[in-house]
This record gives C-alpha cells, sequence and structure tokens, in this order.
C-alpha cells in the first residue's frame, strides 16, 4: 500500500471509494481445487476425462457510485485540537503526515514524490514539501474530500 493510499485511509471512512482498495484478480478454481490464475481471455482447460471448472455468470457493468463528500477541514481541524502540539496541516506536508499518525520522515516524502511523479529535484526538500502538500490536497479534492480551494489549484 502507498502513502497516499495511507493517507486516504487516515481521511475517508472505510466504506469511501478512496480508502478501498482492489485487490481481486481474477482466478479460476482447478479440479483438484487449487487456484490458478487464467490470464485474461483464456479458458482453463480441465485435464481429459475431467469436467472444466463452471465460468461464473458474466457481471453486469457496476454502476458509478455517487461519491461521498468528506469535510476534510473541519476533520483535520478537529484533529489538530487534540494533537497535543501545534501542527499547521494547511500548509506543511510534514504536519499533515504527522497530524495523521504517519510517517513524516524526509525519506517517505521521497517515497510519496515518487508515488506522484516528481520531476523536481529531491534533494531540494522545501520545494518537493510545498509541491507534495499542493498534490495530496488535489488528491483528495478529486477522490471526494472537501478540501479549502486555497489549498489546491
Amino acid at each position: 500500500m502507498g502513502i497516499l493510499s495511507n493517507i486516504f485511509h487516515k481521511i475517508f471512512p472505510g466504506s469511501h471509494p478512496a480508502a478501498q482498495q482492489q485487490t481481486a484478480q481474477p482466478s479460476v478454481q482447478s479440479a483438484q481445487g487449487m487456484q490458478q490464475s487464467a490470464p485474461q481471455g483464456q479458458q482453463y482447460a480441465a485435464p481429459q476425462g475431467q469436467a472444466a471448472p463452471q465460468q461464473p455468470a458474466a457481471q453486469p457493468a457496476a454502476q458509478p457510485q455517487t461519491m461521498q463528500q468528506v469535510d476534510v477541514e473541519a476533520m483535520l481541524d478537529e484533529k489538530a485540537k487534540s494533537a497535543g502540539q501545534p501542527l499547521n496541516w494547511r500548509t506543511s506536508i510534514v504536519d499533515l503526515l504527522k497530524l495523521l499518525d504517519l510517517d513524516s520522515s524526509l525519506q517517505s516524502r521521497k517515497e510519496l514524490a515518487n508515488e506522484l511523479n516528481y520531476a523536481g529535484d529531491m534533494n531540494d526538500s522545501a520545494k518537493m514539501n510545498v509541491w507534495l502538500h499542493r498534490q495530496v490536497m488535489n488528491k483528495i479534492a478529486a477522490n471526494g474530500g472537501k478540501v479549502p480551494s486555497d489549498l489546491k489549484d
């Protein structure tokens, strides 16, 4: 699980699409009861004399899910009140990560920068941190978070 996913899990409720991870991979049950992955578009051939396993019925196309909007500002402000230390989540990626009880180390922020395709100099942590904060706020907003307009593009 990536750092952005960890952020989403801390901000969005578990039932929210942004907090859910799609890990299901299609597999086919063999005649012996073992799981075998079948490449997409290929059928499993049962050994001679054994019946091929039934393929599941095609699922109807998923209906678009109405995204529940989360008031990120209110939630983070509430967390900040009980943080035990002043944390300025509105401008600092380090403070945002600390507020969410996530690793705020430089290494962790570099991993997040890689995850978000940061093209700048990772040795210039000040510029990287500003960029990271903006990108995280944009991603939160794009996934159903109500984020103050001055914190996103």
